[in-house]
């Protein structure tokens, strides 16, 4: 990255708004040569200074954190480092929250020294809401911040968390001004007033020019990004950008229910052109997943080119969502938005009961493997309507007094809890409807099955030259026909399991004969086999995609891509059916091993969640970001799923 000398810095700031952003976009000019960048890693103690801030007062920052877990049972880790390493600082705090597996009772605030920026991150069920979490952080962190008092500001927050916890008033900090940018050399000072910064940058990145001048440093020594940054990286914002689409989607749909499908075109086309970019990136990525292409400078390539895609696809989410807010404007409308998701929530709610029912009742009748995909769902479905019980209430508060401002994120985490409730008890039904349609069509299945024995059967014993290569099959075969018909009999099964061992066992024979049978043979084979081979396939990625849509805070980027890559074979499988029915089948069952193996793991990363303290389930639970990309869901304080974070970015602090 190229530096800048100060005063050239200040000159083109003071001198256009154009300047101030090209600035910007470089970074704040330095004091001297750039500083070791750190990345996102794994904390392991409360307190993390790679740039001697504290200056010998990491013992007063401590006990403060003691008082803190002592009398709230939470824990604050704070980490001071240079600068975020070029990344947005959610996007750093995010990763470093992944990599260090917080909970529930755990919050990060992380403070770049050299760029000035800091952020807090705190899980989605955290005690204290988001307005209380602002004024912890214009009171208690930002004035001692401003001063470079960089133990104050720690103090601060943990004696201002522990204040608010306890329902007092949250103290303002003793504050002790301290050297600037610690280790980087040089005194700061800011070179233009907060509003006009904020005007001319998104997310409330702050240039300041440094005191003396010096020359420029040329290319920073630190050369390209390594590799395996890079590649996690573009694994974050695959995530990201997917949990935005999918927001953004969900706000659509929200909208073209109030003001009808002309008004929410405009942005149903943006979604339309996120969603296309980021089915590219994940392609991209299932590429290098699948070990193409191997060597280091082209795998660069390919992740530069799935940053760049998400990137578009964030720009065009986040170009229109001022004009989305505007379109439903939440706070004039709050109190008929309000009844309307009152109505909606009572509406799913009276379907709780019947989901547990037809979840007991499948139970019975099948194997337990059968019906895991959504057994859980009632009960999740009911946490999220308690959820919106909650915001509800917030909400209508807030109205009472006179508030629409602080009610519309309470309504819109209510709209957003009870869209997934609702899609949660959906998944239940569709999930019983998919598993009667299985057993149904799997007595078709086992007559091809038998007839294709019968066939090979007939040729080994009028060639035994065939013996060698398809007596192997025709026992595989015969062995899985006599197993699944004595589970049928025995009961309960898993009709989906069971018709995909049997296909199995059938493409072998398929296969096997597929040297002596004529074509029109081949394609009937493959057609019987196809409508079924394509309904396992669907159920098996509609499982996986509820479980990351509605516990999308838990899911990495792994198993969204093995979704998007089973969702484009599936319609592969599609196209393909009526023109060339084995090519579908085979596209047909690739997409069910992928929807499949996307489900499993997206279940791991829902317990390894859980195993942090953190329950899966709540994952998304107070994701409902709006309409807009991850850069807007920075900005106005929404969370990044991804890290199942509340994250709240105060940007810069000016002294």
């Amino acid at each position: 990255m190229a530096q800048t000398p100060a005063g050239d810095a200040a000159g083109r700031a003071l001198g256009a708004l154009a300047g101030l952003a090209a600035c910007a976009a470089l970074g704040a000019c330095a004091a001297g040569p750039r500083a070791h960048a750190d990345g996102p890693f794994a904390v392991t103690g409360q307190i993390t200074d790679r740039v001697g801030a504290l200056d010998g007062r990491g013992p007063a920052v401590r006990r403060a954190l003691h008082r803190l877990s002592s009398a709230e049972d939470v824990r604050l880790f704070v980490v001071y480092v240079r600068d975020f390493s070029g990344r947005e600082p959610a996007e750093w705090a995010a990763e470093t929250v992944r990599l260090s597996g917080m909970g529930r009772r755990e919050l990060l605030m992380a403070v770049a020294t050299g760029t000035r920026r800091y952020h807090v991150s705190a899980h989605p069920d955290f005690a204290l809401p988001a307005g209380d979490m602002g004024e912890i952080a214009r009171v208690a962190v930002e004035p001692a911040l401003r001063q470079n008092d960089w133990a104050g500001a720690a103090v601060g927050a943990a004696d201002g968390y522990a204040a608010a916890l306890a329902g007092r008033t949250i103290p303002r900090p003793r504050v002790t001004p301290g050297e600037a940018d610690p280790r980087g050399g040089g005194g700061a000072g800011w070179l233009l007033p907060a509003g006009l910064i904020g005007a001319g940058l998104a997310g409330g990145v702050y240039l300041y020019a440094c005191g003396r001048r010096r020359p420029a440093a040329g290319p920073a020594a630190a050369g390209p990004e390594p590799l395996p940054d890079l590649d996690a990286r573009a694994s974050l914002l695959l995530v990201q950008t997917d949990d935005a689409v999918t927001g953004s989607e969900q706000e659509v749909g929200f909208a073209r229910a109030q003001f009808g499908a002309a008004a929410a075109a405009p942005f149903a086309e943006a979604v339309a052109f996120a969603r296309e970019q980021l089915t590219v990136a994940f392609r991209l990525r299932q590429r290098l997943d699948d070990e193409v292409p191997r060597d280091d400078a082209a795998r660069r390539r390919v992740l530069q080119e799935i940053v760049r895609r998400c990137a578009e696809a964030g720009r065009r989410l986040d170009a229109r969502s001022d004009a989305f807010d505007r379109l439903r404007d939440l706070e004039s409308n709050a109190p008929a938005v309000l009844a309307e998701v009152a109505a909606r929530h009572r509406r799913v709610a009276a379907g709780v009961a019947a989901g547990r029912d037809l979840v007991a009742r499948m139970g019975r009748e099948l194997a337990a493997p059968a019906v895991a995909a959504v057994a859980d769902n009632p009960g999740q479905a009911r946490d999220r309507l308690d959820l919106a019980d909650r915001n509800l209430a917030e909400a209508r508060a807030a109205l009472d007094r006179g508030e629409p401002a602080r009610a519309a994120p309470a309504i819109r985490a209510a709209e957003s809890a009870v869209d997934q409730a609702g899609r949660l008890l959906a998944a239940v039904r569709r999930r019983s409807a998919e598993l009667a349609a299985a057993a149904a069509g799997l007595r078709a299945v086992l007559d091809d099955t038998e007839r294709d024995l019968a066939a090979a059967r007939s040729l080994v014993t009028a060639e035994q030259r065939w013996q060698a290569e398809l007596a192997p099959h025709i026992a595989r075969a015969r062995s899985v026909m006599r197993q699944v018909r004595a589970d049928l009999a025995a009961g309960p099964v898993d009709p989906i399991a069971e018709h995909q061992r049997l296909q199995e066992a059938h493409d072998a024979l398929d296969e096997a004969l597929s040297g002596v049978r004529g074509e029109r043979e081949r394609r009937r084979s493959a057609a019987v086999q196809l409508d079924q081979a394509i309904l396992v396939a669907r159920s098996e990625i509609a499982a996986a995609r509820d479980l990351i849509a509605t516990r999308c805070g838990a899911v990495g980027s792994t198993a969204r891509t093995r979704l998007a890559e089973a969702e484009r074979r599936l319609g592969r499988a599609a196209g393909l059916a009526g023109p060339d029915p084995v090519a579908a089948l085979t596209a047909a069952e690739q997409a069910a091993a992928l929807g499949q193996q996307a489900g499993q793991l997206a279940e791991r990363d829902v317990r390894g969640h859980s195993l942090a303290g953190v329950p899966g389930g709540d994952g998304d639970l107070a994701g409902a970001g709006g309409f807009g990309g991850p850069a807007t869901r920075v900005r106005r304080g929404r969370p990044f799923p991804a890290a199942d974070r509340v994250t709240t970015d105060h940007g810069g602090f000016r002294p």
